[in-house]
Protein backbone atom coordinates (compact mmCIF):
# COMPACT_ATOMS: atom_id res chain seq x y z
CA UNK A 1 0.00 0.00 0.00
CA UNK A 2 1.43 3.33 -1.26
CA UNK A 3 0.85 6.58 0.24
CA UNK A 4 0.48 8.37 -3.04
CA UNK A 5 0.04 6.87 -6.22
CA UNK A 6 0.85 9.92 -8.65
CA UNK A 7 -0.18 9.88 -12.48
CA UNK A 8 2.14 10.97 -14.56
CA UNK A 9 5.99 11.97 -14.15
CA UNK A 10 6.47 14.81 -15.67
CA UNK A 11 7.75 18.39 -13.68
CA UNK A 12 4.82 18.34 -11.12
CA UNK A 13 4.42 14.90 -10.28
CA UNK A 14 8.20 14.92 -9.95
CA UNK A 15 8.31 17.50 -7.35
CA UNK A 16 4.91 16.13 -5.23
CA UNK A 17 6.70 12.71 -4.96
CA UNK A 18 10.24 14.19 -3.56
CA UNK A 19 8.23 16.46 -1.31
CA UNK A 20 5.97 13.73 0.03
CA UNK A 21 8.65 11.18 0.33
CA UNK A 22 10.97 13.30 2.29
CA UNK A 23 7.79 13.93 4.39
CA UNK A 24 8.00 9.66 4.88
CA UNK A 25 5.82 9.10 2.81
CA UNK A 26 5.73 5.79 0.05
CA UNK A 27 4.96 7.26 -3.23
CA UNK A 28 4.18 5.57 -6.24
CA UNK A 29 4.68 7.23 -9.86
CA UNK A 30 3.66 6.26 -13.14
CA UNK A 31 3.63 7.40 -16.49
CA UNK A 32 2.26 6.04 -19.58
CA UNK A 33 5.03 7.33 -21.56
CA UNK A 34 8.48 5.38 -21.40
CA UNK A 35 10.07 8.15 -20.03
CA UNK A 36 10.36 10.91 -17.19
CA UNK A 37 10.04 13.93 -17.66
CA UNK A 38 7.02 14.67 -19.28
CA UNK A 39 7.10 17.42 -21.87
CA UNK A 40 10.17 18.69 -20.37
CA UNK A 41 12.08 15.17 -21.35
CA UNK A 42 15.72 15.42 -22.98
CA UNK A 43 17.15 12.87 -24.59
CA UNK A 44 20.90 13.46 -25.09
CA UNK A 45 22.02 12.79 -28.59
CA UNK A 46 25.21 12.83 -29.84
CA UNK A 47 26.27 14.81 -26.78
CA UNK A 48 23.59 17.62 -27.64
CA UNK A 49 20.66 17.57 -25.12
CA UNK A 50 17.73 17.53 -27.41
CA UNK A 51 14.28 19.04 -26.17
CA UNK A 52 11.91 16.18 -27.56
CA UNK A 53 8.84 18.54 -27.07
CA UNK A 54 9.67 21.60 -27.80
CA UNK A 55 12.27 24.23 -25.98
CA UNK A 56 11.78 24.48 -22.12
CA UNK A 57 13.62 28.03 -20.78
CA UNK A 58 13.33 27.92 -16.93
CA UNK A 59 12.47 31.29 -16.00
CA UNK A 60 11.09 33.19 -12.74
CA UNK A 61 10.95 36.09 -10.24
CA UNK A 62 11.03 33.72 -6.96
CA UNK A 63 13.63 33.36 -4.89
CA UNK A 64 12.20 29.90 -3.44
CA UNK A 65 11.63 28.89 -6.69
CA UNK A 66 14.85 29.34 -8.04
CA UNK A 67 16.46 27.62 -4.81
CA UNK A 68 14.57 24.84 -4.93
CA UNK A 69 15.34 23.46 -8.74
CA UNK A 70 19.33 24.03 -8.01
CA UNK A 71 18.90 21.66 -5.13
CA UNK A 72 18.62 18.72 -8.40
CA UNK A 73 20.58 20.49 -10.61
CA UNK A 74 23.37 23.31 -12.05
CA UNK A 75 21.98 25.99 -14.50
CA UNK A 76 23.90 27.49 -16.78
CA UNK A 77 23.13 31.39 -17.53
CA UNK A 78 20.99 30.93 -21.03
CA UNK A 79 18.80 34.37 -21.70
CA UNK A 80 16.16 33.12 -24.12
CA UNK A 81 16.60 35.66 -27.25
CA UNK A 82 14.35 34.73 -30.06
CA UNK A 83 14.54 35.88 -33.39
CA UNK A 84 11.78 36.33 -36.26
CA UNK A 85 12.09 35.26 -39.65
CA UNK A 86 9.81 37.32 -41.78
CA UNK A 87 9.88 36.86 -45.41
CA UNK A 88 13.87 35.89 -45.32
CA UNK A 89 14.58 38.45 -43.22
CA UNK A 90 15.35 38.39 -39.28
CA UNK A 91 14.38 40.96 -36.72
CA UNK A 92 14.94 41.04 -32.96
CA UNK A 93 11.55 39.89 -30.50
CA UNK A 94 10.10 40.51 -28.48
CA UNK A 95 8.92 43.72 -29.66
CA UNK A 96 11.70 46.57 -29.21
CA UNK A 97 13.75 49.57 -30.49
CA UNK A 98 16.00 46.97 -32.46
CA UNK A 99 12.62 45.33 -34.27
CA UNK A 100 11.18 48.78 -34.81
CA UNK A 101 14.57 50.18 -36.56
CA UNK A 102 14.74 47.08 -38.75
CA UNK A 103 11.24 47.84 -39.64
CA UNK A 104 11.31 51.30 -39.94
CA UNK A 105 15.01 52.33 -40.51
CA UNK A 106 14.10 56.27 -39.50
CA UNK A 107 13.39 55.24 -36.18
CA UNK A 108 16.27 55.44 -34.07
CA UNK A 109 15.29 56.36 -30.21
CA UNK A 110 12.86 55.82 -27.48
CA UNK A 111 10.86 58.71 -28.65
CA UNK A 112 10.77 58.16 -31.77
CA UNK A 113 9.59 54.96 -31.58
CA UNK A 114 6.79 56.29 -29.07
CA UNK A 115 5.84 58.16 -31.82
CA UNK A 116 5.78 55.34 -34.64
CA UNK A 117 3.36 52.91 -32.51
CA UNK A 118 1.10 55.99 -31.07
CA UNK A 119 0.59 56.43 -35.03
CA UNK A 120 -0.20 52.89 -36.17
CA UNK A 121 -2.38 52.39 -33.34
CA UNK A 122 -4.13 55.51 -33.31
CA UNK A 123 -6.79 54.27 -35.46
CA UNK A 124 -7.44 51.52 -33.18
CA UNK A 125 -7.40 53.49 -30.11
CA UNK A 126 -10.68 53.49 -27.34
CA UNK A 127 -11.77 50.11 -28.85
CA UNK A 128 -12.84 47.64 -26.49
CA UNK A 129 -11.29 44.81 -28.44
CA UNK A 130 -13.82 41.66 -28.61
CA UNK A 131 -10.66 38.90 -30.22
CA UNK A 132 -6.84 38.69 -30.36
CA UNK A 133 -6.68 40.73 -33.83
CA UNK A 134 -8.36 44.03 -32.30
CA UNK A 135 -6.24 43.80 -29.13
CA UNK A 136 -2.61 43.46 -31.17
CA UNK A 137 -3.80 46.13 -33.15
CA UNK A 138 -4.42 47.94 -30.33
CA UNK A 139 -1.02 47.26 -29.11
CA UNK A 140 1.17 47.80 -31.87
CA UNK A 141 -0.75 48.37 -35.20
CA UNK A 142 -1.33 47.15 -38.54
CA UNK A 143 2.71 46.76 -39.53
CA UNK A 144 4.03 44.68 -36.68
CA UNK A 145 0.69 43.07 -36.23
CA UNK A 146 1.15 41.52 -39.67
CA UNK A 147 4.52 40.84 -40.05
CA UNK A 148 4.58 39.41 -36.45
CA UNK A 149 1.82 38.10 -35.21
CA UNK A 150 -1.35 37.52 -37.29
CA UNK A 151 0.62 34.66 -39.21
CA UNK A 152 2.46 33.05 -36.64
CA UNK A 153 -1.18 33.14 -34.68
CA UNK A 154 -3.22 31.84 -37.49
CA UNK A 155 -0.67 28.65 -37.55
CA UNK A 156 -0.23 28.07 -33.83
CA UNK A 157 -4.18 27.65 -33.08
CA UNK A 158 -5.39 26.86 -36.37
CA UNK A 159 -7.79 29.94 -36.88
CA UNK A 160 -7.94 33.28 -37.61
CA UNK A 161 -7.20 35.65 -35.43
CA UNK A 162 -10.51 37.15 -35.24
CA UNK A 163 -11.84 33.94 -33.77
CA UNK A 164 -9.75 33.56 -31.10
CA UNK A 165 -9.75 35.36 -27.08
CA UNK A 166 -7.64 38.39 -26.77
CA UNK A 167 -6.43 36.56 -23.63
CA UNK A 168 -4.42 33.86 -25.78
CA UNK A 169 -1.87 36.52 -26.25
CA UNK A 170 -2.57 38.83 -22.69
CA UNK A 171 -0.65 42.02 -22.86
CA UNK A 172 2.25 41.98 -26.22
CA UNK A 173 5.17 42.93 -24.61
CA UNK A 174 6.73 45.76 -26.56
CA UNK A 175 9.63 47.88 -25.70
CA UNK A 176 11.35 51.27 -26.21
CA UNK A 177 14.51 50.18 -25.49
CA UNK A 178 16.88 47.33 -27.01
CA UNK A 179 15.99 44.95 -24.31
CA UNK A 180 15.31 41.64 -26.61
CA UNK A 181 15.04 39.44 -23.49
CA UNK A 182 12.22 37.49 -24.26
CA UNK A 183 11.04 37.01 -20.89
CA UNK A 184 9.90 39.70 -18.18
CA UNK A 185 12.82 41.73 -16.62
CA UNK A 186 10.90 40.80 -13.05
CA UNK A 187 12.19 37.35 -13.85
CA UNK A 188 15.69 37.64 -12.97
CA UNK A 189 16.29 34.23 -12.69
CA UNK A 190 16.74 31.99 -16.37
CA UNK A 191 18.73 29.06 -17.75
CA UNK A 192 18.79 25.77 -18.69
CA UNK A 193 19.93 22.66 -16.44
CA UNK A 194 23.07 21.13 -17.42
CA UNK A 195 23.13 18.22 -19.16
CA UNK A 196 18.71 18.68 -19.80
CA UNK A 197 15.79 18.48 -17.83
CA UNK A 198 15.85 14.85 -17.54
CA UNK A 199 18.70 14.91 -15.60
CA UNK A 200 17.07 17.14 -13.26
CA UNK A 201 13.79 14.93 -12.63
CA UNK A 202 15.64 12.15 -12.14
CA UNK A 203 17.94 13.20 -9.35
CA UNK A 204 13.77 14.34 -8.03
CA UNK A 205 12.79 11.06 -8.11
CA UNK A 206 16.15 9.04 -6.55
CA UNK A 207 14.57 6.66 -4.03
CA UNK A 208 11.26 6.44 -5.48
CA UNK A 209 9.37 3.80 -7.22
CA UNK A 210 8.59 4.48 -10.53
CA UNK A 211 7.11 2.61 -13.04
CA UNK A 212 7.01 3.88 -17.34
CA UNK A 213 5.00 2.50 -19.75
CA UNK A 214 1.42 2.25 -17.51
CA UNK A 215 -1.65 3.95 -18.54
CA UNK A 216 -3.74 4.90 -15.15
CA UNK A 217 -6.75 5.22 -17.31
CA UNK A 218 -6.99 2.36 -18.86
CA UNK A 219 -5.30 0.17 -15.17
CA UNK A 220 -7.41 2.37 -13.46
CA UNK A 221 -9.69 -0.02 -11.09
CA UNK A 222 -6.29 -2.20 -9.84
CA UNK A 223 -4.57 1.69 -9.37
CA UNK A 224 -6.52 2.74 -7.19
CA UNK A 225 -6.14 -0.18 -5.04
CA UNK A 226 -3.01 0.53 -4.30
CA UNK A 227 -2.68 3.70 -2.52
CA UNK A 228 -4.38 6.10 -0.05
CA UNK A 229 -4.54 8.98 -2.29
CA UNK A 230 -4.26 10.35 -6.17
CA UNK A 231 -2.49 12.70 -7.56
CA UNK A 232 -3.06 13.19 -11.47
CA UNK A 233 -1.90 15.56 -13.63
CA UNK A 234 -3.03 13.88 -16.90
CA UNK A 235 -5.87 15.33 -19.21
CA UNK A 236 -9.39 15.72 -16.55
CA UNK A 237 -12.01 14.98 -19.44
CA UNK A 238 -10.47 11.59 -20.41
CA UNK A 239 -9.98 10.93 -16.19
CA UNK A 240 -13.97 11.17 -17.01
CA UNK A 241 -13.98 9.79 -20.21
CA UNK A 242 -15.41 12.67 -21.52
CA UNK A 243 -18.85 12.11 -20.10
CA UNK A 244 -19.28 16.25 -20.87
CA UNK A 245 -17.43 15.99 -23.87
CA UNK A 246 -13.66 16.33 -25.20
CA UNK A 247 -11.58 19.85 -24.30
CA UNK A 248 -10.16 21.49 -27.32
CA UNK A 249 -6.49 21.39 -27.48
CA UNK A 250 -3.85 22.48 -29.64
CA UNK A 251 -0.63 20.33 -30.53
CA UNK A 252 2.54 19.62 -32.23
CA UNK A 253 4.53 17.69 -34.66
CA UNK A 254 8.18 17.86 -34.82
CA UNK A 255 11.01 16.85 -37.30
CA UNK A 256 14.60 16.98 -36.05
CA UNK A 257 17.10 16.85 -38.55
CA UNK A 258 21.24 16.34 -37.00
CA UNK A 259 23.33 18.51 -39.87
CA UNK A 260 26.47 19.55 -40.17
CA UNK A 261 28.24 22.90 -38.59
CA UNK A 262 25.86 25.61 -37.30
CA UNK A 263 21.81 25.77 -38.67
CA UNK A 264 20.90 29.13 -37.58
CA UNK A 265 22.64 30.83 -34.56
CA UNK A 266 20.78 31.22 -31.96
CA UNK A 267 18.57 28.28 -30.24
CA UNK A 268 14.93 29.55 -31.49
CA UNK A 269 13.91 31.39 -34.66
CA UNK A 270 10.18 32.05 -35.46
CA UNK A 271 9.17 31.63 -38.45
CA UNK A 272 5.88 34.60 -39.05
CA UNK A 273 4.77 34.14 -42.38
CA UNK A 274 1.23 31.97 -42.75
CA UNK A 275 2.85 30.53 -45.84
CA UNK A 276 6.11 28.60 -43.74
CA UNK A 277 3.85 25.46 -42.60
CA UNK A 278 6.65 25.52 -39.32
CA UNK A 279 6.25 27.78 -36.28
CA UNK A 280 9.70 27.87 -35.47
CA UNK A 281 13.15 26.13 -35.71
CA UNK A 282 14.74 24.73 -32.40
CA UNK A 283 18.70 24.57 -32.50
CA UNK A 284 19.42 22.46 -29.24
CA UNK A 285 22.73 23.19 -28.98
CA UNK A 286 22.62 26.78 -28.23
CA UNK A 287 20.93 26.21 -24.95
CA UNK A 288 24.15 24.84 -23.60
CA UNK A 289 26.68 27.00 -25.81
CA UNK A 290 27.94 23.94 -26.78
CA UNK A 291 30.73 24.17 -29.80
CA UNK A 292 30.26 20.93 -31.58
CA UNK A 293 31.44 20.49 -35.31
CA UNK A 294 27.36 19.23 -35.72
CA UNK A 295 24.16 20.54 -34.76
CA UNK A 296 20.08 19.15 -34.52
CA UNK A 297 17.46 21.01 -35.81
CA UNK A 298 13.52 20.85 -34.54
CA UNK A 299 10.68 22.28 -36.67
CA UNK A 300 7.53 22.69 -34.91
CA UNK A 301 4.52 22.10 -37.04
CA UNK A 302 1.33 22.83 -35.04
CA UNK A 303 -1.56 21.04 -35.47
CA UNK A 304 -5.21 19.62 -34.63
CA UNK A 305 -5.25 17.15 -31.32
CA UNK A 306 -5.20 13.55 -32.52
CA UNK A 307 -4.71 10.19 -30.69
CA UNK A 308 -1.02 9.84 -31.93
CA UNK A 309 -0.19 13.56 -30.17
CA UNK A 310 0.01 14.84 -27.39
CA UNK A 311 -1.98 17.61 -26.10
CA UNK A 312 0.19 21.03 -25.61
CA UNK A 313 -1.84 23.97 -25.48
CA UNK A 314 -5.83 24.39 -24.31
CA UNK A 315 -8.17 26.11 -26.18
CA UNK A 316 -9.31 28.46 -22.88
CA UNK A 317 -12.50 30.14 -24.95
CA UNK A 318 -15.56 30.68 -23.20
CA UNK A 319 -16.95 27.04 -24.33
CA UNK A 320 -13.76 25.45 -23.29
CA UNK A 321 -13.78 27.09 -20.23
CA UNK A 322 -17.58 26.06 -19.08
CA UNK A 323 -16.60 22.78 -20.14
CA UNK A 324 -13.86 22.41 -17.67
CA UNK A 325 -15.98 24.10 -14.77
CA UNK A 326 -17.99 20.83 -15.16
CA UNK A 327 -15.10 18.62 -14.60
CA UNK A 328 -13.12 20.77 -11.98
CA UNK A 329 -16.83 20.67 -9.75
CA UNK A 330 -17.07 16.58 -10.39
CA UNK A 331 -13.80 16.53 -9.03
CA UNK A 332 -14.41 18.38 -5.91
CA UNK A 333 -16.65 15.68 -4.30
CA UNK A 334 -13.57 12.91 -4.79
CA UNK A 335 -11.72 13.61 -1.33
CA UNK A 336 -8.82 11.33 -2.27
CA UNK A 337 -8.00 13.25 -5.33
CA UNK A 338 -5.48 15.53 -5.91
CA UNK A 339 -5.64 17.63 -9.21
CA UNK A 340 -2.54 18.98 -10.34
CA UNK A 341 -0.18 20.31 -13.78
CA UNK A 342 -1.64 21.73 -16.91
CA UNK A 343 -3.88 18.96 -18.29
CA UNK A 344 -5.67 18.39 -15.10
CA UNK A 345 -6.12 22.24 -14.44
CA UNK A 346 -6.38 22.77 -17.70
CA UNK A 347 -4.38 25.72 -18.04
CA UNK A 348 -0.98 26.45 -20.01
CA UNK A 349 1.58 26.58 -17.01
CA UNK A 350 5.51 27.97 -17.01
CA UNK A 351 8.32 25.61 -15.73
CA UNK A 352 8.19 28.42 -12.72
CA UNK A 353 4.50 27.96 -11.99
CA UNK A 354 4.19 24.67 -12.31
CA UNK A 355 6.97 24.03 -9.33
CA UNK A 356 4.94 27.06 -6.92
CA UNK A 357 1.55 24.96 -7.85
CA UNK A 358 3.44 21.49 -6.28
CA UNK A 359 4.84 23.18 -3.39
CA UNK A 360 1.24 24.93 -2.58
CA UNK A 361 -0.23 21.73 -2.81
CA UNK A 362 2.37 20.39 -0.46
CA UNK A 363 1.54 22.69 1.69
CA UNK A 364 -1.69 22.19 1.71
CA UNK A 365 -1.98 18.70 1.43
CA UNK A 366 0.84 18.71 5.01
CA UNK A 367 -1.06 21.65 6.85
CA UNK A 368 2.92 23.35 6.66
CA UNK A 369 4.12 26.41 5.97
CA UNK A 370 7.46 28.01 4.38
Amino acid sequence: MYDYLIVGAGLYGAVFAREATDRGKRVLVIDKRKHIGGNCHTEIIDSIPVHQYGPHCFHTSQDYIWNYVRKFADFNHFSLRTRANFKGKLYSLPINLSTMHQVWPEVVTPSQAAAKLAAETAPYIGINPSNLEEHALSQVGPTLYEMFIKGYTTKQWGRDPRELPSSIIKRLPVRLTMNDRYFHDSHRYEGIPIGGYTAMISNMFKGIDVRLGVDYLINREELKKVSKKIVYTGAIDAMYDFCYGKLEYRSLQFEHEMLDGDFQGNAIVNYTEDTVPYTRIVEHKHFEFLNLPHTIITKEFPSALNQSLEPFYPVNDSANNALFDKYRERAEFEKNLILGGRLANYRYYDMDATVANALSAIRKEFCCAG
